[in-house]
């Protein structure tokens, strides 16, 4: 269904190729890209996706920012930062954003089933399937 959609936000396609075919060989998800914050903000209305992970820098905002604005939008959206930097700062940084985890700047596909894992354990949609 369209509820588990995870949208990724990037630039850089290619160095996240890896990553997001991983997610999209799991059945239950739907993997879509987004170039931009403006495309996130644009698209997270109807329906919204199960979550967006969102690359450190974007060409119109950074992957904080982005977070930060798709909070009042939905704050049931479930997010993934990919960032290089180290855990503490980061944490420092996202406090108080709800960001699900923090991802390296190229994640693998370990790091997606791992996500996929989580977002199956929180999400609502999933409980049901058990």
């Amino acid at each position: 269904s369209t509820m588990n959609r995870i949208l990724i936000a990037t630039a850089e396609r290619s160095r996240l190729e890896e990553f997001a075919e991983a997610m999209a060989a799991d059945p239950e998800f739907q993997v879509a890209w987004a170039d931009s914050g403006a495309a996130v903000l644009a698209a997270v209305t109807a329906p919204p996706p199960l979550a967006v992970i969102v690359d450190a820098s974007l060409p119109d905002m950074d992957g904080l920012e982005l977070v930060r604005r798709l909070l009042p939008i939905n704050a049931m959206i479930y997010t993934a930062v990919i960032s290089g930097l180290p855990a503490e700062r980061f944490h420092e940084e996202s406090e108080g954003l709800g960001v699900l985890t923090q991802l390296p700047p190229r994640p693998t596909p370990a790091h997606a089933a791992e996500l996929l894992g989580r977002l199956k354990r929180l999400a609502p949609g999933f409980r049901a399937a058990r």
